[in-house]
């Protein structure tokens, strides 16, 4: 059973212009790069669902979730699993927690942030992980990739080095 396409009922627009006080409230503390320098953006469609909000850099989906989540648990249960398996990272808060405790729901996005900072990085083939600066010595290289630079005008940008021509002198 699929999720329920907002978008499709033609309802999307509506939803999205007119969110719930806890959803606009926590939009408000996370908006703008507040928390840990992370953008989030509003409604984010995954398609079939559409999500509160949603860290893309990171995969990160904060759900606030009112009163009839109680009852579409199972249907809740089935989204969470599909965002999952999409290589999301999914939390859920009430919105009595969003509007009561504030700052406590904050701190908790604060925590899965730099939980998921933490984690080692993905392994690629053979079990390396990949190098954070491409020119380095890769394993089972000979060096020339780390040597050769990737445009001849990119040796060393504003030294001049790498320039076709000399760089002018202003006399």
């Amino acid at each position: 059973m699929r999720g329920i396409d907002y978008l499709k009922l033609g309802r999307g627009r509506e939803w999205n212009q007119a969110p719930t006080d806890a959803e606009l409230a926590l939009w408000q503390a996370l908006s703008a790069r507040k928390v840990a320098g992370v953008r989030f953006n509003r409604q984010v469609k995954v398609p079939p669902y559409v999500c509160d909000l949603v860290a893309r850099s990171l995969k990160l989906v904060v759900e606030v979730d009112g009163g009839q989540h109680a009852v579409n648990a199972a249907e809740d249960a089935l989204r969470t699993r599909y965002l999952e398996a999409k290589g999301y990272r999914v939390v859920r808060f009430w919105n009595n927690d969003v509007l009561g405790n504030l700052d406590g729901v904050v701190a908790e996005i604060e925590r899965v942030i730099a939980a998921m900072l933490e984690q080692p990085r993905r392994k690629v083939r053979n079990g390396a992980v990949p190098s954070p600066n491409p020119s380095r010595k890769r394993e089972g290289s000979d060096g020339a990739e780390a040597t050769q630079p990737a445009h001849p005008f990119r040796l060393r940008e504003g030294s001049g080095e790498g320039l076709s021509k000399p760089p002018r002198v202003s006399r």
